[in-house]
C-alpha cells in the first residue's frame, strides 16, 4: 500500500490523470502560499563567502534528474575535490565523512546510497553526508579540500555558490508544491549560473555489464519509465521507491518469480544490492558533458582563486 501510494503522488506530479488535475487545481492556493514562502527566504538571504569555490548541481523539480551522474562527470575532473550532500534516507542526521580521498569510511547504512555511489565512483575524491551543508562545507574544507560540489544546493541561497541547473526535456505541470513538481518556481531558472538540459548540454553513454540471457530489472529510482530507452526488449520490471533499501530475502524472490539469470539495476541500485546477490547485471550510465560545462566551472575557480 505504501508503494503504490508512492507511485501515485508520483504520476500525480508529472504525468496526472483527470482526476489528479483535478486535484492538482484545488491546491492551488496552497502552492501560491508556498511559492510566496520561498521568494522571501530567497530575497531574505545574504550569501556567506566561505572562502573556497563552491559549485552546486541542483534542480527545480523534485525527484531525479540526474544530479549524482552529473555530478560524478563533473567532479572526475576536478582535484583536491570535495563533494556534499545530505545523504537522503541513510541512518542518523550528523555529519559522516564517507571516503577521503577514495577510502571508504562509512557504511552504507550511514551514508545513503547517492554518496556511496560518488564514494565509490569517485577515488580522488572526498565525499561528506550532512544535514546542515554548512557544516559539511566547513569540515570539506578542514580535510584540504580546494573545490566543494554541493548536491541539490540551489535553494540554499545563503551560500556564495557558482549555481548549476539541471532543467528537465519537456515537462508539462509547472505547478510548485503541492499542485505541481516545482520546489521553486519556474522563473528561478533565470537566478542559475548556467543552465544544462540532457542530449543538448550533456549525453548519455549506455552499456551492460554482466549481461545474461534473463535478466528482471530491478530499481528504486525516481521517475523509473526514463529508464526504458536503455532496456533490452520485453525485460520484466519491478520497481520500489526512491532510496528504497532492499533486503537479501526479496531480491532471492523476485530471481525465482522470474526464472531470471540475475537482476539488472542501475550503479545506484547496485550498492545495496551487492552484500545480497553476484547475480547482478549493471545498467551503466555515464554522462559525456559538452566541453563549455568544464570551461564555465574552470574559469569561476580560476576566477575565484584570483580575488
Amino acid at each position: 500500500m505504501k508503494n503504490q501510494f508512492y507511485f501515485w503522488v508520483e504520476n500525480y506530479l508529472f504525468n496526472p490523470n483527470l482526476l489528479q488535475k483535478t486535484i492538482s487545481f484545488l491546491f492551488l492556493p496552497l502552492s501560491a502560499v508556498y511559492c510566496v514562502f520561498v521568494y522571501f527566504k530567497r530575497a531574505l538571504a545574504t550569501p556567506k563567502d566561505y572562502g573556497l569555490p563552491i559549485i552546486s548541481i541542483g534542480n527545480l523539480i523534485v525527484g531525479g534528474s540526474g544530479k549524482t551522474p552529473f555530478t560524478i562527470a563533473l567532479a572526475s575532473r576536478l582535484e583536491n575535490v570535495a563533494i556534499v550532500l545530505r545523504g537522503y534516507k541513510r541512518e542518523g542526521k550528523d555529519l559522516v565523512v564517507v571516503s577521503q580521498y577514495g577510502v571508504i569510511t562509512a557504511k552504507i547504512l550511514r551514508s545513503g546510497d547517492e554518496a556511496m555511489l560518488l564514494a565509490t565512483s569517485l577515488p580522488k575524491a572526498t565525499v561528506i553526508v550532512s544535514v546542515d551543508r554548512k557544516e559539511g562545507i566547513l569540515k570539506a574544507k578542514s580535510l584540504g579540500a580546494k573545490v566543494i560540489l554541493l548536491d541539490d544546493g540551489f535553494s540554499k541561497s545563503s551560500i556564495k555558490k557558482f549555481d548549476i541547473l539541471i532543467k528537465p526535456v519537456f515537462l508539462k505541470n509547472r505547478f510548485c508544491l503541492p499542485s505541481g513538481p516545482y520546489r521553486e518556481s519556474f522563473k528561478n531558472y533565470k537566478k542559475a549560473d548556467l543552465i544544462v538540459v540532457e542530449d543538448r548540454d550533456f549525453q548519455r553513454e549506455v552499456s551492460i555489464t554482466n549481461k545474461t540471457d534473463r535478466m528482471v530489472l530491478v530499481t528504486a529510482i525516481s521517475k523509473p519509465a526514463r529508464l526504458d530507452r536503455y532496456l533490452p526488449n520485453s525485460i520484466e520490471k519491478v520497481y520500489y521507491p526512491d532510496h528504497y533499501n532492499y533486503s537479501g530475502t526479496e531480491l532471492d524472490a523476485i530471481l525465482r518469480k522470474y526464472s531470471a539469470d540475475s537482476i539488472l539495476t542501475t550503479r545506484k541500485d547496485a550498492v545495496k544490492m551487492k552484500d545480497f546477490l553476484t547475480e547482478l547485471s549493471i545498467l551503466e550510465l555515464d554522462l559525456v558533458l559538452k566541453p563549455y560545462i568544464y570551461e564555465s566551472v574552470n574559469r569561476y575557480i580560476e576566477d575565484f582563486g584570483e580575488k
